[in-house]
């Protein structure tokens, strides 16, 4: 009995524990036209780059944007609101949080200019792996599902016709 009520508790404080906002998951949702894709935020290696996303989507700053650059085999970009690929929000540019996280096939970057503390509101995804961008960009997360959605953003450097995101949330504690 003694054994089964120390299991018990453990096990209890266990999913307390793990069940806390500490440890759940960020999540972005990104809605377009084809549907939606999900993509874990990685706080633990950009929290600013995550905070800074997380205020621009709570302020609906996303919604509507289009995808700007949009090149096969390597990424689609988006988060400028003038659709030009200079755009920015009005929040201050943020620090490079760099990693050595790898760049693969659905991984989340953020967009900076040539100087490396340049990133402000423009994030990518990758369509394949792009390891000349490691330790050099922002890795702020990964698409969890609809990468299938992503794939099917029209391309060009402007696309003719952009593809717009519908609506981008950010939920999950820990945000």
């Amino acid at each position: 009995m003694q054994i089964l009520r120390r299991h018990f508790i453990t096990t209890l404080l266990a999913m307390l524990l793990f069940s806390s906002p500490a440890f759940a998951d960020v999540l972005m949702t990104l809605e377009t036209k084809y549907g939606k894709t999900v993509i874990k935020l990685r706080p633990d290696l950009a929290p600013k780059h995550v905070e800074q996303i997380t205020a621009l989507a709570n302020r609906h700053f996303y919604d509507n944007v289009v995808f700007h650059r949009v090149i096969d085999g390597f990424m689609a970009q988006t988060g400028d609101p003038t659709g030009t690929g200079r755009g920015k929000s009005d929040l201050p540019n943020i620090p490079a949080e760099f990693s050595k996280e790898k760049f693969i096939r659905g991984t989340v970057g953020m967009a900076r200019g040539p100087d490396n503390d340049s990133a402000n509101s423009q994030f990518f995804i990758c369509f394949a792996p792009a390891p000349y961008l490691e330790e050099q960009y922002t890795v702020i997360g990964e698409v969890v599902s609809g990468m299938d959605y992503i794939d099917k953003v029209k391309r060009g450097e402007p696309p003719a016709s952009p593809d717009k995101i519908i609506k981008l949330s950010v939920s999950g504690e820990g945000k």
